[in-house]
């Protein structure tokens, strides 16, 4: 684990992300059920992912799926920590309403509302009124990878992604985007995530 992403699992307290029902198990390395279906991804799976988008002070993040707030929080904490002389910001989109009033009282109580936006909406669709992106974050798996998404990600940026079914297994996926805006795909191993839903989730491919 790199020096940045490992002091980001020691800074971000787990317990305030979970259901409060969880918190004696916050940090059992399994994911955690919060409401409506949804989860927190296991602990490895936040290192992994984070070590994976290769994220620094200053860069602007996208997080696909905000959940309860928690990879947000991680993210915020590499790409704007207190001390950074350039600050980067993450803004996180979640399509449930009430998770979206979960995560952001989350992110209050814990500190990181300043550096990590909460907004109710389809995460495929992305955001195109803070794009371009350095790196984007899906937390949810997807039938293929939202064009919107690449299309939002700035040259030389990179995303994480799962995709496949939306049963118990997926190919989580590592997409960049060339200086000139090439994208290449390059699969890095099998996951299970919550399906993604919206335009370009399950939902719509029924």
């Amino acid at each position: 684990m790199s020096d940045k992403v490992e002091r980001a699992i020691r800074a971000v307290p787990r317990e305030e992300f979970v259901h409060p029902g969880n918190r004696k198990h916050a940090y059992r390395d399994n994911p955690l059920s919060i409401m409506h279906g949804q989860t927190i991804s296991a602990p490895h799976m936040c290192v992994i992912m984070c070590e994976g988008l290769d994220l620094d002070e200053g860069m602007v993040v996208l997080d696909v799926g905000a959940g309860s707030g928690y990879h947000a929080a991680l993210c915020a904490e590499i790409v704007a920590p207190t001390d950074a002389k350039h600050l980067g910001h993450v803004y996180s989109v979640e399509i449930v309403k009430e998770l979206v009033e979960f995560a952001r009282a989350n992110l209050e109580r814990s500190g990181y509302s300043d550096r990590v936006t909460i907004i109710h909406g389809d995460g495929g669709l992305g955001l195109e009124q803070y794009a371009p992106f350095d790196r984007i974050l899906v937390a949810a798996a997807a039938p293929s990878v939202p064009v919107p998404l690449t299309d939002q990600l700035k040259p030389n940026g990179i995303m994480l992604i799962p995709v496949g079914s939306p049963g118990f297994y997926q190919e989580l996926m590592l997409v960049k985007k060339s200086e000139s805006g090439d994208i290449t795909q390059k699969r890095w191993g099998g996951v299970a995530f919550v399906p993604l839903t919206g335009k370009f989730g399950y939902d719509s491919h029924r």
